[in-house]
């Protein structure tokens, strides 16, 4: 983990005579790489943050964090990524260099592509050999994940929102779980590979018929995978985190669930151009951008963004919220490319949406608690990625010691 901190060798003295009870509360609150450089510095600080009370603690704080995690297109040799929470009082990216724990198991040259991540596990696909590398990160290893039943894949077969990464153990065990979604013969149909017995399970999905289900992580801890994306037709498979019993959803905007709303007046009814969908855990933000002048082809500004989330019973697309008018002031920047990644965890929808123009990146992040009814936007510093392609991006829990 590449951290660039510095420290003046007389502060670290004065702060180590702190009582450790207070040491370990002020350490609390920063994020883990920072916590991570900290243990370097000397003995003291490093038998704090060992200490099994302080982990445990700092593990609990990290599960519901949220960091954003975004790669840029590079070598193996030179593979970074870089993270974000606005949990940090630095307000920084953190550059994580990866590049020499892939070095054992890559070939020369190879480019990667970032797929997804949960706690310290993160997945890159190659886009030469076709193969899916497991990396974890605070026990610096990395490992091949075996082809999937479909075979090898191509970096472009993989979709951001068809797919997903959850614990297989607890914190720091290194074990996972990766699912994915997709079509055989038409058929909707869920892989899971489990890294503690190295192998994959295929299921057929089963029709619902009607049947009510809950909606993202809800009281059964279903995980949503969205298989077909589209204005007209959308395909999602539902999994119970453990028992699996893949079933098949297909929202649409029939008007169920939206009674006393006109149709007209929201995006779901909206077919025209200047839409992007972000799909993910059952949820779908639309974005409406409008034209930029005549002498400003090309570009577009953000307009509205609405969230809807899939039915109980998986049938319709239900309204869920609009972001407020004094919030799309903050945002509306000039864009020529948008895309986006949207999570929900917690009851809290996050969405960042990525713009291109002339070159340059910009990140807006959004969330939504559904509890609270409550928007907020994350400021974001400059990711100085101008020039730069990127290769990856999610949303992600935080590393764990």
């Amino acid at each position: 983990m590449e951290e660039h901190l510095s420290y003046n060798s007389s502060n670290p003295l004065g702060f180590c005579l702190l009582p450790s009870e207070l040491i370990q509360s002020i350490l609390l609150n920063l994020a883990l790489p920072e916590i991570v450089g900290l243990k370097l510095v000397n003995k003291t600080l490093a038998t704090v943050i060992s200490d099994q009370s302080f982990v445990r603690e700092c593990n609990t704080r990290s599960s519901s964090a949220a960091w954003l995690f975004v790669f840029k297109k590079r070598w193996s040799k030179d593979a970074m990524l870089m993270g974000y929470t606005d949990r940090s009082a630095s307000n920084r990216w953190f550059k994580i260099s990866i590049a020499k724990i892939l070095e054992p198991v890559v070939s020369p040259g190879e480019v990667f592509y970032f797929l997804t991540a949960s706690g310290n596990i993160f997945l890159f696909a190659c886009n030469r050999d076709k193969e899916v590398m497991a990396v974890d990160l605070m026990a610096k290893k990395v490992k091949k994940v075996p082809p999937s039943p479909l075979g090898p894949r191509g970096t472009s077969s993989w979709r951001r929102s068809g797919m997903k990464l959850v614990p297989g153990g607890p914190p720091g065990s290194g074990r996972f779980r990766f699912l994915f979604a997709e079509l055989v013969e038409d058929r909707p149909t869920l892989f899971v590979y489990d890294s503690e017995t190295d192998d994959w399970k295929r299921m057929e999905a089963e029709e619902t018929e009607g049947r009510s289900r809950s909606r993202g992580e809800g009281l059964d801890g279903r995980i949503f995978l969205h298989l077909v994306n589209g204005p007209g037709s959308n395909v999602i498979i539902s999994c119970g985190s453990e028992s699996l019993s893949p079933l098949v959803l297909r929202p649409g905007f029939s008007g169920g669930g939206n009674q006393g709303r006109e149709p007209n007046g929201r995006l779901g009814w909206d077919y025209s151009a200047n839409l992007i969908h972000v799909y993910g855990d059952g949820h779908m933000m639309i974005v409406k951008s409008s034209d930029g002048d005549a002498a400003r082809k090309r570009t577009r500004f953000l307009e509205r963004i609405e969230i809807w989330g899939s039915s109980e019973d998986g049938r319709n697309w239900e309204f869920v919220s609009e972001i407020p008018r004094n919030l799309v002031g903050q945002i509306e920047k000039p864009y020529g490319v948008l895309m986006g990644c949207l999570e929900e965890r917690g009851g809290i929808i996050r969405a960042c949406l990525v713009s291109n123009w002339e070159g340059a990146w910009d990140m807006i992040w959004l969330s939504y608690d559904k509890a609270r009814g409550h928007w907020a936007y994350v400021p974001i510093p400059d990711s100085k990625m101008t020039g730069s392609n990127l290769a990856g991006i999610s949303f992600s829990t935080g590393l764990n010691l």
